[in-house]
């Protein structure tokens, strides 16, 4: 495992543990396969594990598993205040004690300020006395380093990262957003005032993995370097000096290993002309064929009427990244055919899933779009047949 350095000389592993997508059995964490996942990455030597407030059983989980292998002191915690529901200054001390009990804890190594994406969420945590409480937790060791995570444009990123003495920030950055959120500009002028910067969504949740066209692929191999699609997207990061540390939300011992072993290898500076060039042609491959850019992240859920948003929209772009049955099919074994319907139709246009969209997606826009093209007539009536048989009956 390679290692970069936060603003204050400490390892940080290269690679880092995303939690939020631990795999889920029976509506709850796999807390066994996760605890080996976990315990697989800090023996190849992956020593930061993101989470969240937000994630449901994150947290928890993440404590039971460091608490029962001795690990707490071994490894370091990021986790993150819910900021866009804290609503008065108690709430602050809420949140952090909350999630101090659910890590079986009394610090955070690394503590964000979550999903920022305008400035008037820093200037309201700011007029309730965020500073003054920063500055208590740190004194007293409860917090070691602090910092926020990003989603909104380039120049709202600037504009937070200079309004307060950061130790480090987190954005989302791959090869197919290098100009769109905080982007490569961010990345930089984070880089310039010291500050380490963590990676989310370094592989679009997936997506530049599972749904690459043909063409980008046929790229890759042409490329005559043998990368996988994942490891050409975590390579394009660790390249870059700016980038400190990338989350990946590993749900497999294989993925721990081939990540693992990547981080062990990428050094900074190692792509050739020939690779960029590569990049470039899957980047255009990939532009060519995406209808919604949503990540799967979930901030969206739960819709109040049930509607599965992601779902929706991985199947939509599946029908274009893919074939158009292979996303009508993946549509029906994930959306059509569950128990509770969750069809785009259920949506009665609230916007609760806008305000939350890191990615600013006009959702209640696309899920018309993608149900026209999911569930053309022959499709629906296809789809109510099967649900009638496998479903209700």
């Amino acid at each position: 495992m390679l290692y970069r350095k936060d603003k204050y000389g400490n390892d940080i592993s290269m690679l880092g543990y995303g939690c939020m997508r631990f795999t889920k059995k029976g509506g709850s964490i796999d807390l066994d396969k996760a605890e080996k996942e976990v315990l697989k990455a800090y023996e190849m030597g992956v020593n930061y594990y993101d989470t969240a407030y937000l994630y449901p059983g994150n947290e928890v989980a993440l404590g039971k598993i460091l608490a029962r292998n001795n690990l707490r002191e071994k490894i370091k915690i990021a986790t993150k205040l819910p900021q866009y529901n804290v609503k008065n200054a108690p709430a602050i001390d809420k949140y952090f004690d909350e999630e101090l009990s659910r890590l079986q804890t009394d610090y955070i190594d690394y503590y964000l300020m979550h999903m920022m994406t305008d400035f008037s969420n820093w200037n309201n945590l700011v007029n309730l006395g965020i500073k003054d409480w920063i500055d208590k937790k740190k004194k007293s060791g409860a917090i070691r380093n602090i910092g926020f995570s990003f989603h909104g444009n380039t120049d709202m990123f600037i504009k937070i990262l200079n309004a307060y003495d950061w130790d480090f920030c987190q954005i989302q950055y791959n090869y197919l957003d290098e100009v769109s959120q905080a982007g490569v500009k961010g990345l930089k002028a984070a880089a310039e005032k010291g500050i380490p910067v963590i990676i989310m969504e370094p592989l679009r949740g997936g997506k530049l993995v599972n749904m690459l066209p043909a063409s980008a692929k046929k790229a890759m191999k042409e490329s005559g370097r043998n990368w996988s699609p994942a490891e050409w997207g975590l390579r394009w990061l660790w390249n870059q000096p700016e980038v400190t540390c990338v989350l990946s939300g590993m749900n497999s011992l294989e993925m721990v290993e081939e990540n693992c072993r990547i981080a062990s290898e990428a050094e900074a500076g190692h792509f050739t002309e020939a690779d960029f060039q590569t990049i470039d042609r899957v980047r255009d491959a990939i532009n060519e064929t995406i209808k919604v850019g949503c990540t799967g992240c979930r901030y969206c859920m739960p819709c109040p009427k049930g509607v599965d948003i992601p779902g929706i929209f991985r199947s939509y772009n599946t029908m274009y990244s893919e074939t158009k049955h292979s996303g009508r099919f993946e549509y029906a074994q994930t959306v059509a055919l569950t128990k509770e319907p969750t069809f785009a139709t259920q949506c009665v246009k609230c916007g609760k899933c806008e305000q939350h969209c890191p990615q600013s997606i006009p959702i209640r826009e696309k899920l018309v779009e993608a149900d026209k093209h999911l569930r053309p007539l022959p499709y629906k009536v296809g789809i109510n047949i099967a649900r009638k048989i496998l479903v209700k009956g």
